[in-house]
């Protein structure tokens, strides 16, 4: 069974990558993160003719969550339990459900934007109420993850330069503690380092020729309970997605499992 997760960075402009991309890739289940699209403007009839069911939750313009999957799709929880809301606004970034014998949390975790702003505060309280969401599963027998971009990386290898960041979020000690503290619920990171490249990287800002001098972060995780972790027997970044006209500033990150069917 082959499980991936994706920040598309809008799934109207990348459509005809995903699609190519799923066939190629036989991908089976596919978290989807920052899909800035309404529910009804979701591509469900385009993904139905390759076979994966759809369930969504997106609102507009900025962020959406979205999971796929051609082998089953049920127990769709679309928002986050306890989620705090900035602005007084519930913003659509978690959707969880079951694909076969697998559940997966599809995540799209706040920037933060700056360490002052309100939205930083937001972020580690975000944080706090996904580990509350995601404690039941994660303790529980059925393989189950976390995936998607959660705007942190974990060490200050995770970056290119840590320098560079001084100051600035998705590398302070509030945001990694927070991330550390969800590992805590009974999760584990299941994608190795170092894989193919030395550093693998899954975000490359558009700005500054940042992808061809591999100036990225490792920002978008799968974090698996014991049972999914136990079933892992690849996991890779599929840096060649990232190139080319008409990419998303993420890369996908792939994980191979080896599951029996529910």
């Amino acid at each position: 069974m082959r499980i991936a997760t994706w920040n598309v960075n809008s799934i109207t402009a990348r459509l005809p990558r995903l699609l190519a991309w799923l066939e190629s890739s036989g991908t089976d289940v596919l978290c989807i993160q920052e899909t800035k699209t309404t529910a009804e403007q979701f591509p469900a009839d385009a993904l139905r003719e390759l076979g994966y069911e759809s369930a969504v939750h997106a609102t507009g313009r900025w962020n959406g969550v979205a999971v796929i999957s051609r082998v089953g799709l049920e127990d769709v929880v679309r928002g986050l339990p306890g989620d705090p809301g900035f602005d007084g606004v519930q913003e659509p970034r978690a959707l969880s459900a079951t694909c076969g014998p697998v559940r997966v949390w599809s995540v799209y975790v706040p920037n933060g934007r700056e360490v002052e702003h309100p939205h930083y505060a937001y972020k580690l309280q975000w944080f706090e109420a996904l580990k509350a969401a995601v404690a039941g599963d994660a303790a529980g027998s059925r393989p189950f993850a976390v995936m998607g971009d959660f705007n942190v990386a974990p060490t200050d290898d995770d970056v290119y330069d840590v320098a560079a960041f001084e100051g600035l979020t998705h590398v302070t000690p509030a945001e990694r503690a927070a991330l550390a503290t969800l590992r805590e619920a009974g999760l584990s990171d299941v994608v190795p380092r170092p894989l193919k490249y030395e550093h693998p990287y899954t975000y490359w800002d558009y700005r500054q020729l940042c992808f061809p001098k591999n100036r990225g972060m490792r920002i978008d995780l799968v974090y698996g309970n014991e049972p999914f972790a136990k079933a892992v027997k690849d996991a890779y970044v599929d840096r060649e997605e990232r190139k080319g006209k008409g990419a998303s500033d993420h890369a996908p990150v792939v994980v191979d499992l080896d599951v029996q069917d529910a």
